[in-house]
């Protein structure tokens, strides 16, 4: 969700909450939105934990990866298909780095925290 609507519903819960039931309702809507925080932040954690069992910029099947990857995609919803973190390669524009075992690697370049473009590269036949 974008931050300044989250930002937004929250203040209307809380102003909606004060107007119809008072105090309690203002407590009532700070108690959902500190719930909703929380559930937000154990994904995030999830999702680290998960992404630290793995190798640094290691991935199962650079291929899939490179199928799963849409554009506008957040890092966060990028993780759970790799399983592990990104290598970063470079800093501008932000670009990450997954090789499989084949030594095939997809490059992840972010722009605004989002996915912009991907690319695939398959390493050099050897003996060409």
């Amino acid at each position: 969700m974008n931050q300044w609507i989250g930002g937004a519903l929250a203040l209307a819960a809380l102003v909606v909450g004060g107007i119809f039931f008072g105090w309690k309702g203002v407590i009532l809507a700070l108690t959902g939105v500190v719930f909703w925080l929380l559930m937000q932040f154990t994904r995030l954690m999830r999702v680290m934990r998960m992404a630290n069992s793995s190798p640094v910029g290691h991935v199962d099947s650079a291929v899939m990866l490179n199928a799963k990857l849409k554009p506008g995609m957040k890092l966060v919803e990028v993780l759970p298909l790799t399983l592990s973190l990104g290598q970063k390669a470079s800093d501008a524009p932000e670009t990450y780095v997954w090789t499989d075992t084949g030594g095939v690697r997809v490059e992840v370049v972010l722009e605004h925290a989002r996915v912009a473009r991907w690319t695939l590269i398959r390493p050099e036949a050897a003996g060409q």
